[in-house]
């Protein structure tokens, strides 16, 4: 097979361009908001800010001047990152990023895709139902919101970890899988700290909390912009299919000798064979 030649789709640029875009509306948005309230409004009580509590939630500023900008700016963003999930399946799908190679990862990144829709009209709702006047239906839309990203990053970071066991020569699975994973932990942890606060009336530090949360979340946003880099800088073989094929092949050997579970399928991928899998197993 001819040694492949590296080249460049600058129509595939835009990818790239959308996650960059959605963080940035995202991140604008939670300025815009701070500083109002901090600069303009001179970090006063703002209903439905409780007695005890020093520094607004988002929710508590967005539920005066700036609720269209809130709402506006907020489904832009979720909009938009919805878009990237949809956009990632469909180059996977051409060919143009790392190809799946069996049903269950497709089935991974449709169930990302789900879940990050949830999450985003969980947003969108909560941005219209002012948590002045609608605080209970506000609170479980924003649950919906935080889950819903939370379970689709599982789902993506477990797509991506099949993929790179049998693309093990595309680096930014790995890099973008770690990314994730880190996300996962950080706001699954954040959140559990917002929640136990908030009901233990420590206002303020819950609120620190959320900050946090919508500004991490920024910067997930923005690695879905490294996966999109492999189908700007794509790569011409004598068969657009090789590679597609080689791994499956190889995925369909593993299966054939009795291998399952991402572990094994690692193991056999390697021709490693004969050797027992060790415990605990790595990702890659």
């Amino acid at each position: 097979m001819p040694a492949p030649v590296a080249a460049h789709s600058w129509g595939s640029l835009i990818y790239v361009i959308i996650p960059i875009f959605s963080g940035t509306v995202w991140l604008a948005m939670l300025l815009a908001m701070l500083l109002w309230w901090t600069v303009e409004e001179n970090s006063r009580y703002l209903p439905p800010m409780r007695k005890n509590q020093h520094i607004a939630y988002i929710s508590d500023i967005g539920a005066h001047n700036l609720q269209p900008l809130f709402i506006a700016m907020g489904t832009v963003s979720v909009v938009s990152f919805d878009i990237v999930f949809i956009a990632e399946r469909w180059l996977r799908h051409r060919g143009k990023l790392a190809p799946n190679t069996s049903w269950v990862q497709k089935g991974l990144s449709i169930c990302a895709t789900i879940a990050a829709i949830v999450g985003a009209i969980g947003l969108i709702i909560l941005t219209c139902l002012n948590d002045l006047y609608h605080h209970q239906a506000h609170d479980a839309c924003l649950v919906i919101f935080i889950a819903g990203y939370i379970i689709s990053a599982i789902f993506i970071c477990s797509e991506y970890q099949r993929l790179g066991i049998h693309h093990r020569q595309h680096r930014v699975l790995r890099i973008s899988f770690w990314i994730k994973l880190a996300f996962i932990f950080v706001e699954l942890g954040l959140a559990i700290a917002f929640g136990a606060l908030g009901d233990k009336e420590h206002y303020n530090g819950a609120a620190v909390c959320e900050w946090v949360i919508a500004l991490i979340y920024a910067f997930y946003v923005w690695s879905f912009a490294i996966d999109f880099i492999p189908a700007v800088r794509t790569r011409h073989y004598a068969s657009k299919e090789t590679e597609l094929e080689m791994a499956t092949a190889m995925e369909n050997e593993s299966r054939e000798r009795g291998f399952s579970g991402t572990a094994q399928e690692q193991y056999a991928y390697n021709g490693r064979v004969g050797q027992a899998v060790p415990q605990p197993a790595r990702n890659f």
